[in-house]
């Protein structure tokens, strides 16, 4: 069990960094904000069997309710509608992965302030160490960004806040909201807040070919259900800092995925990157 808890902020970073890998199956299948709306209304719908199943509470406080709301809003309808909509503009998903990687740095300055979470000397050295590692691995696919624009950027920092403000709220005022009725929340109110922007945008094209059926089942069984309610078991055990770092390793971990299922090339410099995230995070998750 002491193996398994060691073993959990890793496996999370291998299954969330894979949601960039979907996302390049998933664009072929219809409008990116659809796609989304609908895997997050499929994955509430999923957990709320699961409470039912497993006679967990289903009801919930209104201040809870009005946490899970924030959250929810924050941590999936900005934070993802941000990056796959602005990659599902052409934005280059590596340049889009540094940017949000940034998450970290904002998180740990806050929770400094907001969280009462003071940072070791080491632990600052790793979070700036990671950021260098993740500059390293994502420069050499930086060229030819044609596809990068004032909106993809715009996109990519509203996703940016959307993650780091969402992480300090499920710390600050999500830990005593019961994790699978509490997640279940968030999904079902951020597929419905996507599902009505998808169709002010006139946006809901959507055809389920083979592909998109697999980047459905992977997105809602594992990058959804299994990877949030990991990310929030984590968040609940640690500090904001320390599971705010491992975004440091989606970047570098999502390269390394691509490079093994699309042949994309690694050069020496990312895996100088790589090696230097990897030690950075280490550093930060010390105590």
């Amino acid at each position: 069990m002491r193996r398994l808890v060691a073993l959990a902020p890793w496996i999370f970073v291998l299954i969330w960094s894979s949601g960039f890998v979907v996302a390049k199956y998933a664009f072929s299948s219809g409008d990116p904000i659809y796609f989304l709306a609908i895997r997050l209304i499929a994955a509430a719908l999923i957990l709320f069997a699961i409470a039912l199943v497993m006679r967990a509470p289903i009801k919930i406080s209104r201040s809870d309710f009005l946490a899970s709301l924030l959250i929810g809003v924050c941590l999936h309808a900005m934070y993802l509608a941000g990056v796959w909509y602005a990659i599902g503009l052409g934005a280059p998903a590596g340049l889009s992965s540094v940017i949000t990687s940034m998450q970290p740095v904002l998180v740990s300055v806050v929770a400094v302030q907001l969280l009462s979470e003071p940072l070791s000397r080491k632990q600052q050295v790793g979070l700036v160490l990671g950021f260098i590692g993740v500059v390293f691995v994502i420069l050499p696919k930086m060229s030819g960004t044609s596809g990068f624009s004032v909106t993809s950027l715009t996109l990519l920092t509203l996703a940016l806040l959307g993650s780091t403000v969402g992480t300090l709220l499920q710390k600050k005022i999500g830990r005593s909201v019961p994790l699978l009725i509490g997640t279940t929340y968030q999904f079902a109110i951020s597929g419905v807040v996507l599902l009505i922007v998808s169709f002010i945008m006139g946006a809901t094209d959507f055809h389920l070919t083979k592909s998109g059926f697999f980047a459905m089942l992977w997105a809602v069984g594992v990058t959804s259900i299994a990877a949030l309610l990991l990310f929030f078991w984590l968040l609940n055990r640690g500090t904001a800092a320390k599971v705010s770092s491992l975004f440091y390793l989606v970047p570098p971990i999502a390269v390394l995925e691509t490079y093994i299922l699309f042949g994309e090339k690694i050069n020496a410099q990312g895996f100088i990157g790589i090696a230097m995230t990897t030690l950075g995070v280490a550093l930060v998750l010390q105590n």
